[in-house]
């Protein structure tokens, strides 16, 4: 029997909806198959993993949307005049919008990573704990993340119904696993209001802008250049500051850029969050003293060392008493 044209391609067409149809991943599904991640970049930027996984869940509905299986982008971030990568056109706030396009899941977190590090509008998120979600959420809706006037709580309320939160803490991946693990912590979201100190003057004392923002288990909480930090005790270790204040030893070394068997000593500045890409205050510019180091620098100004460095073309950790560093 010879059948007409149209109907061999109709028939090819039914035949072949089975493989073309889309099985909905479930939002377990998705957390499992990405958490690992998530965690993973929280540990080398300082972005919490449950933020991460979060916007994920909302921004490509668990991996289910039209953008999210077209171009892998899970986090919703449109193309902007810096990328050079491929890119997929979208309805969203406006119509045929340009977003990024990515050859992997992988490469769209890495992005996402990426996009929240670089981003100048971003960095005052840094100054939050990795376990601070609350801050975070909040604190990506005021700095334009997003448009809907309920982002904030809707990440929020995903973490809270998936207790995401596990993933923050230390071995939180084991601890989700388990579904264990206690409440979210809720102390500094309530006991802290981390805002930019009021900077005036010329002087250039560090300790001029520090303002005391709360206390936790004997800890006076101050911030200098809008990052959290406490001042060490006698006796002091890493490992009981992250147990009564809730954020992990090896991100707390990693925010004071110490090597894995550094203990602080006493009356040194241990910052609870990262430190920011540059001084906020209204100088411009140190003279090195006498024994000072770009990490001593680093420490004095609550900026990272690696932007220090780089704002200064220097090859390495060793300053030229008497030099001028640029430290905005």
């Amino acid at each position: 029997m010879i059948f007409p044209k149209k109907a061999i391609i109709v028939a090819a067409l039914v035949a072949a909806l089975p493989s073309l149809a889309q099985t909905r991943q479930t939002r377990e599904e998705y957390v499992d198959r990405y958490k690992h991640i998530a965690v993973a970049h929280m540990e080398r930027y300082g972005i919490p993993a449950s933020i991460t996984m979060a916007q994920g869940i909302l921004e490509s509905d668990c991996g289910n949307s039209w953008l999210s299986r077209a171009s892998n982008n899970h986090f919703g971030i449109k193309c902007k005049r810096n990328w050079k990568g491929e890119t997929v056109y979208y309805d969203d706030d406006e119509k045929g919008e340009c977003f990024r396009s990515y050859p992997s899941v992988e490469a769209s977190y890495r992005d996402h990573a990426e996009f929240l590090d670089g981003q100048p509008r971003y960095d005052s998120l840094f100054a939050y704990a990795p376990t601070d979600y609350k801050h975070w959420a909040r604190g990506l809706k005021a700095a334009g993340y997003a448009t809907a006037p309920d982002y904030a709580e809707r990440l929020i309320r995903i973490i809270e119904e998936s207790k995401l939160f596990l993933l923050d803490r230390e071995n939180g991946l084991a601890l989700y696993a388990s579904g264990t693990g206690h409440k979210a912590d809720e102390w500094f979201a309530a006991e802290s209001s981390v805002e930019r100190a009021a900077f005036s003057g010329t002087a250039i004392d560090p300790d001029d802008y520090s303002v005391s923002i709360g206390s936790r288990k004997g800890y006076n909480i101050r911030s200098n250049n809008g990052v959290p930090y406490i001042v060490a005790r006698d006796g002091e270790r890493f490992e009981r500051i992250a147990k009564d204040l809730r954020i992990s030893a090896r991100n707390l070394r990693r925010f004071n850029e110490v090597a894995a068997s550094v203990q602080p000593v006493a009356g040194e500045t241990v910052y609870l969050g990262r430190k920011k890409r540059r001084w906020e205050g209204e100088t411009m510019l140190h003279t090195v003293g006498e024994g000072e180091t770009l990490w001593s620098l680093a420490q004095s100004y609550g900026v990272r060392s690696r932007s220090l460095r780089r704002m200064n073309r220097l090859a390495g950790d060793e300053l030229r008493p008497g030099a001028t560093l640029r430290i905005r």
